[in-house]
C-alpha cells in the first residue's frame, strides 16, 4: 500500500471514528489522533455555532490538519490560528405547534385530519431533542411574522383547536463568502467543505476559544447552521467543566451533593449522545443541553465528585433515565407530565423536598447576656464581638457600659485592636485626661494612622459644613471629626451634640468596633454542619473545621436582617454562621436563619419570591404567544401535585386561552409556576397590577439541586439523594 493510500485510510478511519456517532461500548480504551490521546468514552460538544470570526489559541503549540480527500498539515506548531469566512445569514419563520406524539402514525393521523379542515400547510416533523413530550410534532406553517401566526391561531380556535403554541425557527441562507485561515503568518483560502482539526502539541497542552481553555481537541466544519466549532473530549473531563456550572461548589460545597449532580449530568450526557448529529456534535455547551465552560471553571471539589463517581449513571428498568434537574423546587417537585405535557414518567414523580432523617441540634449558653443600650441603640452584638476578640474585658453588666471611660482604658482597647489588625502604635499622647469626641478622634486618627487620609480626603468646605454647629474648634479638630463622621465611625453631627461631652465605655466601644470594621472583619464566615459533645463542625471555604464551643459562648440569631441575643438556638444544618475563635475555641457565634421551614431548599434565595407586574407589561408578553388583545384577567384553573399552576386561563378582549405546563412560566415571565396571584383594581374595577407570590426557580421536575445540597448537609450520600428525587432507579457503573 503506497503512502498516499495509507494517509487516505488513516484520515477516513479517524473521521468515521471521531464523527460517526457515539461509541457502541463504554470502556477504558483510548483513541489517538496523531499521537494525541483521548480516553473513551468521548463526547462532541458544540462550543460555537454559526461562527464567522474564529480565533483559536494553544497554551504551548498545536498542529492544524486539513482533512478531506487530500490530507495535509497546515501548521506543525501554531500558537494562534484565525479563521474568517462565510456565515449562514439567518432569517426567521414562525410555525404553530399543534400536537406532539411518541408514534409517527398517530402524528400522521392528526395531520391528515387537520389538512381536511385547513388550507394552510400542515406537516409532521421529527424532533429528537424532546424525549418527554414526544418526538413527532404536528405543525402548521410557515409564517413570516409572529402576527401572521397569531392570526392563524384564531382560525384554529374557530375549529375547536385551542391548546397550540407558536415556535420561532431559524431559516438559513448561505452567503457566498470564501473561508480563509491565517496561520504561521500566512493567509490561505479553504474550500467550503473543509474540515479542520486542531491538536495540542503535547498531552499537557490545551486549546482556547473565546477566552476559555478546553481539554481535548477542536474540530471546525461547515453545517446547516453555518460553521461550527466542536470540542472532542473524554466524558469525564467534560463533566469537570459541567458540574461546577450546574451546581456551584463555592455556594453548595457539599461533596455528596456534587456527586449526585455529577451522576445526573453524566446520565443526561450519555443518554443524549448524538442529539445534534445533523450538526456534527452531541450536545451544546449552553443550558439548552448542560452548561459547559471548559477548564477555567473547574474546581477541586466538583472534580473530585466527578472522579469518585466515574462511569456511574442512573438507570430505570435497565435504561438510562432522562435525568432532569431544577435549581430550587420550592418544597416539592412536580410530576413531569404536568410540566412537559407528555405521558407520565415513573421516575419523575412529585416528591416532597424534606429529609426524613433530618437531625436537629440544640446549642445553649450559660451566658446571661442582657441587652446593652447606647443612646437608644442596642450594641450588644458589638460588645460581644469585642469581648470575644479579647479587646474588652469579659464584662456583661449593662451598667458597666453606662459609666464614663478613662483614657487608660481607651488606649488599652485601641492597642489590642491594632495588634489584631497587624498594626502597632505606642505613640499615644498622655495629655488627654478626659475622653470626649475630640480626644477620641485624635486617638483613633493617630492609632490607626489615618492622618494622611484626613489631610487629602477631606475638603475644608466639607469639614466646615459638618462641624458648623460646633464653636471654638481648631481646623485640625474639625478635619478629624469630619473624617470620622464621613466614614460612619462617628454618628451624624446632630447625634454628637457637644464634641466636648464625656463619653461612656459603651460609646467608645461602639465607635472602636466601627473603626475596626472599616479596616477588616476579624470574624470568620461559613456553614454550620453539626454539633456533638460541645464541639461544633463548621465549613469555611469548603474546609471542614471543628471547634470547642465554650459554655458561656455569645449566641446571636439573625432573622429578617435583625440580630437578637439568644440563650438557646435550634439548628438543622446548612445555616450560614459567623464566628470568632481563639485557640480552637468559639466564643461568639451568630446564626443567620433561612425561612422558618424544614424543606431542604430553604437556603436558596429563590425559595420564596414576589414579582409585581402591570397589566400592560403582561399584555405585551402574552400577545407574543397568543392573540388575546387587551388583557382582562388571569385565573389559575388547575394545580399539580406540588401546587404548581398547570392550567392557566388568560382572558383578553379578542380571545381566551388555556396555557398549560412549562409554557405558563414563559408566557408570564416568572421563575417558576408555583405561585399565587393577587390583583389590584382601578375605580372602574379593571385589573391594573398582578402580584405573583411564588416559590422555586426552574421547571420543578426531577433532582432539586439546592435540595440535594440540603440532604448532603444532613448526612445523606449521593445515592440516597438521587433515589429520593428519581424514584425507583438504580445507580450502576457502565464503564
Amino acid at each position: 500500500m503506497n503512502i498516499h493510500h495509507i494517509k487516505y485510510f488513516v484520515v477516513s478511519f479517524l473521521v468515521l471514528f471521531l464523527f460517526g456517532g457515539r461509541p457502541v461500548e463504554f470502556g477504558q480504551e483510548t483513541s489517538f489522533f496523531k499521537g494525541f490521546l483521548i480516553s473513551k468514552p468521548i463526547i462532541r460538544i458544540g462550543i460555537g455555532v454559526n461562527l464567522c470570526d474564529i480565533n483559536i489559541r494553544s497554551s504551548s503549540g498545536m498542529k492544524v490538519y486539513e482533512a478531506k480527500i487530500d490530507y495535509k498539515v497546515i501548521s506543525a506548531d501554531a500558537r494562534e490560528v484565525r479563521i474568517q469566512g462565510h456565515r449562514e445569514r439567518l432569517s426567521e419563520k414562525f410555525v404553530i405547534l399543534i400536537a406532539q406524539t411518541k408514534e409517527k402514525k398517530e402524528a400522521d393521523l392528526i395531520a391528515q385530519d387537520l389538512r381536511s379542515k385547513l388550507k394552510a400547510k400542515v406537516y409532521v416533523e421529527e424532533n429528537t431533542e424532546d424525549k418527554i413530550n414526544g418526538i413527532f410534532q404536528v405543525k402548521v406553517g410557515d409564517f413570516l411574522t409572529r402576527g401572521e401566526a397569531l392570526s392563524s391561531i384564531k382560525q384554529l380556535n374557530a375549529i375547536g383547536i385551542k391548546d397550540v403554541w407558536i415556535i420561532r425557527e431559524e431559516v438559513t441562507e448561505q452567503e457566498s463568502k470564501p473561508l480563509w485561515i491565517f496561520v504561521d503568518d500566512r493567509l490561505q483560502s479553504l474550500n467550503e467543505d473543509t474540515v479542520l482539526y486542531f491538536i495540542p502539541s503535547n498531552p499537557q497542552s490545551f486549546l482556547s476559544f473565546n477566552g476559555r481553555d478546553y481539554r481535548g481537541i477542536f474540530v471546525l466544519k461547515s453545517s446547516s447552521k453555518g460553521i461550527v466549532l466542536i470540542n472532542i473530549i473524554n466524558i469525564e473531563d467534560y463533566l469537570k467543566g459541567v458540574v461546577p456550572n450546574e451546581l456551584s461548589p463555592y455556594n453548595f460545597n457539599e461533596l455528596e451533593a456534587l456527586k449526585a449532580q455529577a451522576v445526573a449530568a453524566r446520565t443526561y450526557a450519555i443518554k443524549n449522545l448524538g442529539l445534534y448529529e445533523g450538526l456534527g456534535f452531541d450536545l451544546l455547551d449552553t443550558p439548552q443541553s448542560q452548561v459547559y465552560r471548559g477548564m477555567l471553571t473547574e474546581h477541586p471539589l466538583s472534580s473530585k465528585a466527578v472522579e469518585e463517581t466515574k462511569g456511574e449513571v442512573a438507570l430505570y428498568k435497565g435504561e438510562l433515565i432522562n435525568a432532569l434537574y431544577t435549581s430550587t423546587c420550592g418544597g416539592m417537585t412536580e410530576n413531569s407530565e404536568n410540566v412537559f405535557d407528555g405521558k407520565p414518567v415513573a421516575y419523575l414523580k412529585s416528591e416532597e423536598c424534606v429529609y426524613e432523617k433530618n437531625p436537629e441540634w440544640v446549642l445553649e449558653t450559660k451566658n446571661l447576656f442582657l441587652p446593652i443600650q447606647v443612646k437608644g441603640q442596642d450594641i450588644s452584638q458589638e460588645i460581644a464581638y469585642l469581648i470575644s476578640l479579647k479587646i474588652l474585658p469579659f464584662e456583661i453588666n449593662p451598667s458597666f457600659y453606662r459609666q464614663p471611660v478613662s483614657f487608660t482604658e481607651t488606649v488599652d482597647w485601641i492597642q489590642k485592636a491594632l495588634s489584631l489588625l497587624g498594626k502597632k502604635n505606642d505613640k499615644f499622647d498622655p495629655k488627654y485626661s478626659v475622653l470626649n469626641f475630640l480626644t477620641l478622634a485624635h486617638l483613633l486618627i493617630d492609632g490607626f494612622e489615618w492622618q494622611e487620609r484626613v489631610d487629602h480626603l477631606v475638603l475644608k468646605s466639607e469639614a466646615a459644613y459638618l462641624t458648623k454647629e460646633f464653636a471654638g474648634l481648631k481646623d485640625s479638630e474639625r478635619d478629624c471629626l469630619a473624617y470620622l463622621i464621613i466614614t460612619g465611625i462617628f454618628p451624624a453631627p446632630e447625634n454628637i451634640g457637644s464634641p466636648g461631652r464625656l463619653l461612656t465605655r459603651g460609646e467608645v466601644a461602639f465607635y472602636l468596633y466601627r473603626a475596626i470594621s472599616s479596616c477588616q472583619d476579624l470574624s470568620h464566615r461559613g456553614i454550620f454542619k453539626n454539633f456533638s459533645q460541645n464541639k461544633v463542625d463548621l465549613l469555611e471555604d469548603s474546609e471542614k473545621k471543628q471547634f470547642l464551643l465554650v459554655p458561656n459562648v455569645f449566641l446571636f440569631r439573625v432573622h429578617a436582617n435583625e440580630s437578637i441575643i439568644a440563650s438557646r438556638v435550634s439548628m438543622f444544618g446548612g445555616e450560614s454562621v459567623r464566628w470568632i475563635e481563639s485557640d480552637g475555641q468559639v466564643q461568639f457565634l451568630e446564626i443567620t436563619y433561612p425561612p422558618d421551614t424544614n424543606v431542604l431548599d430553604r437556603s436558596s434565595q429563590f425559595h420564596r419570591w414576589q414579582v409585581r407586574k402591570s397589566r400592560e407589561e403582561l399584555e405585551k408578553t402574552i400577545n407574543q404567544y397568543y392573540p388575546i388583545g387587551r388583557l382582562i384577567n388571569i385565573v389559575e384553573k388547575k394545580r399539580g401535585e406540588s401546587n404548581r399552576v398547570i392550567e392557566l386561563l388568560v382572558s383578553g378582549t379578542e380571545s381566551r386561552v388555556i396555557v398549560t405546563g412549562l409554557k405558563i412560566r414563559w408566557v408570564l415571565g416568572l421563575r417558576d409556576t408555583l405561585f399565587t396571584i393577587d390583583k389590584e383594581h382601578n375605580e372602574q374595577g379593571s385589573v391594573t397590577y398582578f402580584t405573583f407570590s411564588g416559590k422555586g426557580w426552574g421547571h420543578g421536575v426531577g433532582l432539586c439541586q439546592v435540595g440535594a445540597f440540603g440532604m448532603a448537609l444532613e448526612g445523606a450520600d449521593y445515592k440516597t439523594i438521587l433515589k429520593k428525587y428519581y424514584q425507583g432507579i438504580k445507580i450502576d457503573k457502565i464503564y
